[in-house]
């Protein structure tokens, strides 16, 4: 039946500020563009994430969640910060990982996430 995520997609509203924030914040590297601008693949890992612009798809605070796995937690945050990323929620420690939450420019809520090792 279903077999992998094919792709995971944000709507944003204005592509460039969009692109501007994964790229220059996260280092995002385009995999692919399509669409007439409006719609930019980046490839992580073994799945897809999208960002594209449409009149139907509206931006949410309250909608799903992109967790992003980090090599260095503590750099990336340190990175994030210095880049004046406003932390919705601070870093925090489960028994299995360290999180800490940020969002995009539309809102979309972005987790940075560190597996612990077992």
């Amino acid at each position: 039946m279903i077999t992998e995520v094919a792709f995971i997609v944000y709507p944003v509203t204005d592509i460039v500020r969009s692109r501007r924030f994964y790229e220059d914040v996260f280092e995002l590297r385009p995999t692919h563009e399509a669409l007439c601008g409006t719609w930019v693949e980046y490839d992580i890992g073994a799945t897809t994430f999208a960002i594209g612009v449409h009149p139907d798809w509206k931006p949410s605070t309250s909608g799903a969640t992109l967790a992003l796995e980090v090599d260095n937690f503590d750099a990336t945050v340190a990175q994030l910060k210095s880049s004046g990323v406003v932390f919705s929620v601070e870093p925090f420690e489960t028994p299995v990982c360290r999180m800490a939450i940020v969002s995009d420019p539309d809102g979309s809520r972005i987790i940075l996430h560190k597996r612990k090792a077992h």
